[in-house]
């Protein structure tokens, strides 16, 4: 698929969740997470690139709701032409994750794949804690049976969708909804 303009993008979608309800959903998570770690500073882990828009506004939310995180982030995938292949690492956390509590954040959680290897991960790097924050959840049967997320925002379909952090060919994270392609 070639590349498409924001513009020429959204007149061939259909919108699935508008800004406020976004906004919303960011600070019901928000509201949670403080509540589950008022006097601690967990270790935030932005799962890139997909997740930037949703971990920094959920980050700033928190911030107004008097809880610290530690920043870190880290970029894996899966996928790499399969669904389910080996976890990718282009970047791990450099902070130390033993002793600690981490909350991964993602924009989506879809099958689960990745999410299930670093959390993974975290584990045997020493993490006491590792829960999940997503800004969606993507409505299917094929979502591994002990992935969850702890935090979640708005169901979704299960459509491609993009916008918000998600993309199409590394393109339209920018487009500040999200959105899926017209159904034919």
């Amino acid at each position: 698929m070639s590349k498409l303009t924001l513009e020429q993008a959204v007149a061939q979608a259909d919108l699935l969740v508008d800004r406020p309800t976004i906004d919303k959903a960011i600070a019901q998570i928000a509201d949670a997470i403080a509540r589950d770690y008022k006097g601690e500073i967990p270790v935030f882990v932005s799962i890139m690139n997909g997740a930037l828009p949703f971990s920094g506004l959920l980050a700033l939310a928190l911030g107004e709701r008097g809880q610290d995180v530690q920043f870190d982030y880290l970029q894996a995938s899966r996928y790499h032409g399969e669904t389910g292949g080996q976890l990718v690492w282009k970047h791990r956390p450099v902070s130390s994750l033993y002793g600690r509590r981490v909350i991964l954040v993602d924009d989506i959680l879809d099958e689960g794949f990745t999410l299930q290897g670093v959390r993974q991960w975290c584990l045997e790097q020493g993490a006491t804690d590792v829960r999940i924050a997503v800004l969606t959840v993507k409505q299917h049967e094929r979502c591994l049976g002990d992935v969850k997320a702890d935090y979640a925002g708005v169901q979704l379909p299960d459509r491609f969708v993009f916008g918000f952090g998600m993309d199409i060919d590394e393109s339209l994270r920018t487009l500040p909804a999200i959105y899926a392609m017209k159904q034919a």
